[in-house]
């Protein structure tokens, strides 16, 4: 990176500042369970935590929410929670960062989905993930939510810079709820972007796509492995086929790969050490600062380049964390 890059890198970091950005999302708590290991069970050979600690954590769309928030800008939920202990942490938790969550709607006889990750580890050792239990209900089959979020988008009045997608895949982004939230992006004259778990090609004419390379993988029905040829077909059909501008393929250890049409492949290596301390949300990290980049009038190619450096500083984190504005302007600087 040149000079002149990291420098037109940091002016956009500047301008995240007030930028509003509407955010359609599965809202997950991120539950996190701390142990000390004190023996092997007589009962069956595991091991026996004493308890620690819990805390619970803005999660799955929640967290980039949360991200675009830490950067400096300013985000519009629009999802659901249920009516539980869970569903009533993640707003407070919403209030707390400084988030509007009147567009956060309770829905009768839905389940909060819960993350629940068990960490255990020596009273002087860095704890370490041992199990995870998920806990979740699904808005499938059940059409009343996913319409009333329609509705609230066509409501939606004020100013706006950008629209984010973050489908975790629990039944309440449908097909016909990304295509609206892409119509009304479009009429806006704003950029999109979707992340979508296991829905990647049922909509179209997105401004962006950022899946990583399993889901791609899965949509497309290949394996790409370390093939850049591979990896190159893979970005060139996601653009024709979504009808896409850019599509940027997050590949872990590997960086990542930005495609757009009429426009060379970019291939960006890791920002920072490949030895990370924990991967939980850091997609959730690179679509936020992604999309506020977008928001922002970057180039695409800007935009990738700043989520990178926001990846490489979020899995050096523990659990589900955030990236600051201030933060990534270090990064950039190296």
């Amino acid at each position: 990176m040149t000079g002149a890059d990291r420098e037109r890198l940091l002016a956009t970091i500047a301008t995240f500042r007030g930028r509003r950005v509407l955010v359609l999302a599965d809202l997950v708590a991120d539950e996190f369970v701390y142990g000390r290991i004190e023996r092997v069970s007589r009962e069956a050979p595991v091991l026996i935590l004493r308890h620690d600690g819990a805390d619970v954590r803005l999660g799955g769309g929640a967290n980039a929410v949360h991200n675009i928030r830490s950067l400096g800008g300013v985000p519009l939920p629009l999802g659901v929670v249920g009516r539980d202990t869970h569903g009533q942490k993640l707003k407070a938790l919403l209030r707390e960062k400084g988030i509007d969550t009147r567009t956060v709607r309770t829905e009768p006889g839905y389940a909060t989905p819960v993350k629940s990750r068990i960490l255990a580890g020596g009273a002087h050792s860095t704890k370490q993930q041992v199990v995870r239990i998920d806990r979740a209900s699904s808005l499938a089959g059940r059409p009343g939510p996913a319409r009333r979020l329609i509705a609230a988008l066509g409501r939606f009045r004020g100013p706006l810079h950008g629209v984010l997608v973050s489908d975790y895949g629990f039944g309440l982004l449908t097909p016909a709820v990304v295509r609206a939230a892409i119509a009304f992006a479009r009429r806006r004259r704003i950029p999109v972007s979707v992340d979508s778990r296991y829905a990647l090609t049922l909509a179209r004419g997105m401004t962006a796509v950022t899946p990583n390379e399993p889901e791609v993988e899965a949509a497309l029905g290949i394996t790409i492995g370390h093939d850049r040829g591979k990896l190159e077909a893979a970005g060139r059909t996601l653009l024709r086929r979504l009808g896409a501008a850019a599509v940027l393929i997050t590949r872990g250890s590997d960086g990542m790969a930005l495609f757009e049409r009429g426009r060379p492949s970019l291939h960006i290596p890791i920002h920072g050490s490949d030895q990370v301390a924990d991967v939980t949300g850091a997609g959730d990290t690179v679509i936020a600062t992604f999309t506020l980049a977008l928001a922002s009038g970057a180039p695409t190619a800007d935009a990738a380049r700043l989520a990178n450096c926001a990846g490489g500083v979020v899995v050096m984190k523990r659990g589900t964390a955030t990236v600051s504005a201030a933060e990534l302007r270090a990064a950039v600087r190296g």
